[in-house]
């Protein structure tokens, strides 16, 4: 039973957005256009659930190259106003329209001299009346059984901001790139900022060791570095090979004499590298594209050792 209610609603909300699709006029096309010539910020204000939407588009906004931020409704008569230039774009949100808080704030706003949209159910409200630019989002009724709780109308009202943010977004160009920087915490943005030279250990810890560096050299290197393995390097720092805690062990079991033996007897020639600009993401695919399971990589800038990059700082930095 459960079920088929969830269905309906969703069917019932799903109708109302294709029919709010095909509905899009000029009016989206103006709100769209003011954006992108917008000098100053996006505003967003609202009440209620209105005003929970109202405050999750500029969030959307801003994330998305248009700088925007939330106003109280009920803070703006008391000082927040300041926060309007006439440089801003409007934005309100009211499902009826007849909110007596936002209907107050357009005399003082028309003074400041910012354009005015509103994102209503009914334009032909007061607030519609008072408006530069409405857009509509009427739905013939809600999902709710008893055609009160905002149900329908809000679905409708949060779709119509993501439209007009993505619209907006896709016009200015605006690049994974671009996302990537105002989200540097976030996965995505790692994935794209993050380079090897973020993640790489280098100084103090990093372990290199010449080619006739003997075994307890090297181990002693590793242990100090609290490394993986040793770069092996010649005297002006160019790496001639990689030493493996594995390759170490592996030593000690086949050598009869491992103590006797140096790092260049060890070593493995030509291990595979990253560049220290590398983004940290493409290190990453190497790592699991690699046909042996390794755990360290050697970094290099224009063919010398300036790092060491570690799977398991990679997992650590949050790209994945």
């Amino acid at each position: 039973m459960s079920i088929e209610i969830g269905r309906e609603v969703l069917r019932h909300e799903a109708a109302a957005l294709l029919h709010l699709a095909d509905r899009l006029d000029e009016p989206f096309e103006t709100a769209v256009r003011w954006l992108l010539e917008l000098e100053g910020r996006a505003v967003t204000c609202g009440l209620g659930k209105s005003g929970h939407i109202a405050r999750k588009t500029a969030g959307t906004l801003a994330s998305t190259g248009t700088p925007a931020f939330f106003l109280h409704a009920v803070e703006a008569v008391h000082g927040d106003l300041g926060m309007v230039t006439r440089h801003d774009v409007v934005l309100m949100y009211s499902h009826s329209g007849e909110s007596d808080e936002l209907a107050r704030l357009f005399p003082a706003l028309r003074s400041i001299g910012p354009r005015i949209a509103l994102v209503t159910g009914r334009p032909d409200s007061t607030c519609g009346r008072l408006a530069d630019l409405v857009l509509d989002t009427r739905v013939t009724e809600e999902a709710c059984p008893h055609n009160l709780a905002p149900t329908t109308s809000a679905t409708a009202m949060l779709a119509l901001s993501d439209a007009l943010a993505l619209a907006v977004m896709r016009l200015r160009n605006f690049s994974r790139e671009d996302y990537a920087r105002f989200h540097p915490s976030g996965a995505l943005g790692k994935r794209l900022l993050l380079k090897v030279s973020d993640v790489m250990r280098s100084g103090p810890d990093l372990a290199l060791v010449g080619p006739e560096a003997p075994i307890l050299e090297v181990m002693r290197a590793i242990t100090n570095a609290g490394a993986g393995g040793a770069c092996v390097v010649d005297e002006a720092g160019f790496l001639l090979g990689f030493i493996s805690d594995g390759d170490l062990r592996r030593a000690f079991l086949r050598l009869e004499a491992p103590l006797g033996a140096k790092a260049g007897d060890l070593m493995t020639a030509n291990p595979t590298t990253v560049d220290a600009e590398m983004p940290a993401a493409e290190a990453l695919e190497m790592f699991q594209s690699h046909p042996r399971k390794i755990g360290d990589m050697p970094v290099l800038d224009r063919g010398r050792v300036v790092g060491l990059l570690l799977l398991k700082d990679l997992l650590r930095s949050g790209i994945v």
